[in-house]
């Protein structure tokens, strides 16, 4: 299945995508500063006068050629930060706790021997106390590389349908898909962030400063606010597109990277189907949704961030030739057939759990 795709392609194209994204982010922020530059030119230029569209013009190329090291030193700042202590924003982000062969060792075990079964480092592996069926991995390099998943999807799927979903997440990491998701998050935050930043700028300007002040310039000050957030949410926006569509390429890959290492297409298959609908973790961002292995909410309401699980379920049937399990009789996993919940004999009580017998 894996060779009929094109796994290795994918992965060097991944690569590449992630050399062009790299080089296309600043660029796109240059272009921004360009625009804004040169609406900043509308009051700078009087009204009337002689080649006005070619003064503005001028005034935006030189705003660029003197700032664009300025810019680049802060695309490079904020991604050497990003860099070191992408781990720890995740971790905070996504409420989730390290855990070690001594706290969860059936899980450990799992994880484990598909790494050695595939020649692999074995990424940090956590876990979220929560009720949500859900999995991400993240990280940029092995040092950092993590598989997080939720304390739902342990209690509710079969320990094959947990293999399939712990292969699909170091397909993740084999094809890069993790590294250039991480880069997309990390750049589509600063752009979010600098518009927050200039709109909060704009506004108090509007009420306090002194776009308003003079009478004459009032209505021109106001198209200029305008046009300024219109560029500034424009380039964020084309970031989240960026994003939207990296999401949903790379489900279908890691979906067939699971089938190929487990040889189960069938537990993948019932693995989304106890997932579809009870995926979605409490408190977690936008962007700890977009990298999980599925988010039926769609950003804004409008756009998906994953394909629909049915199309997924249908594309590893066809490829596999595996009849779709039948959902309506999809039995919940047994005790047996779960992971065993250690709270006795020195291992450390589980939380959740622990929250839920309260009255």
């Amino acid at each position: 299945m894996a060779n009929a795709i094109g796994l290795s392609s994918h992965i060097w194209n991944n690569n590449l995508r992630c050399i062009i994204l790299l080089a296309l982010y600043p660029v796109l922020l240059l272009a921004m500063a360009w625009g804004i530059a040169f609406v900043m030119g509308m009051g700078q230029v009087p009204a009337g006068y002689p080649g006005s569209s070619w003064a503005q013009v001028n005034y935006a190329n030189g705003i660029a050629l003197n700032f664009w090291p300025m810019i680049l030193t802060i695309v490079a700042i904020w991604f050497m930060i990003a860099w070191f202590f992408h781990t720890r924003m995740i971790r905070s982000l996504s409420h989730s706790q390290p855990v070690s062969r001594q706290d969860e060792p059936e899980l450990y075990n799992l994880l484990e021997n598909l790494c050695i079964a595939q020649g692999m480092p074995m990424p940090k592996l956590e876990i979220i106390e929560t009720h949500a069926r859900n999995a991400f991995a993240s990280g940029i390099s092995d040092n950092n590389y993590s598989i997080t998943v939720t304390r739902g999807l342990m209690n509710s799927l079969r320990k094959d349908e947990l293999e399939a979903v712990l292969g699909h997440e170091l397909t993740h990491i084999l094809n890069r898909d993790v590294r250039l998701l991480i880069v997309t998050v990390i750049f589509t935050g600063l752009f979010g962030f600098l518009a927050q930043m200039a709109w909060s700028s704009i506004r108090y300007q509007l009420f306090f400063g002194g776009y308003g002040r003079r009478r004459d310039n009032r209505g021109n000050g106001y198209l200029i606010i305008v046009l300024i957030a219109i560029i500034l949410w424009i380039g964020y926006l084309a970031t989240l597109l960026m994003r939207f569509a990296l999401s949903r390429r790379r489900e279908y890959m890691a979906d067939a990277g699971s089938v190929e290492m487990t040889k189960n297409p069938d537990a993948m298959m019932r693995a989304l189907m106890r997932i579809s609908g009870r995926d979605r973790i409490p408190n977690a961002t936008d962007d700890i949704a977009m990298m999980c292995i599925e988010n039926h909410v769609p950003f804004l309401g409008i756009f998906a961030t994953h394909p629909p699980i049915e199309a997924r379920i249908k594309a590893i049937s066809e490829v596999t030739h595996t009849p779709i399990p039948d959902a309506a009789h999809l039995r919940p996993a047994s005790k047996e057939e779960r992971f065993a919940v250690k709270q006795e004999n020195g291992h450390r009580p589980n939380p959740w759990l622990v929250r839920q017998r309260r009255p």
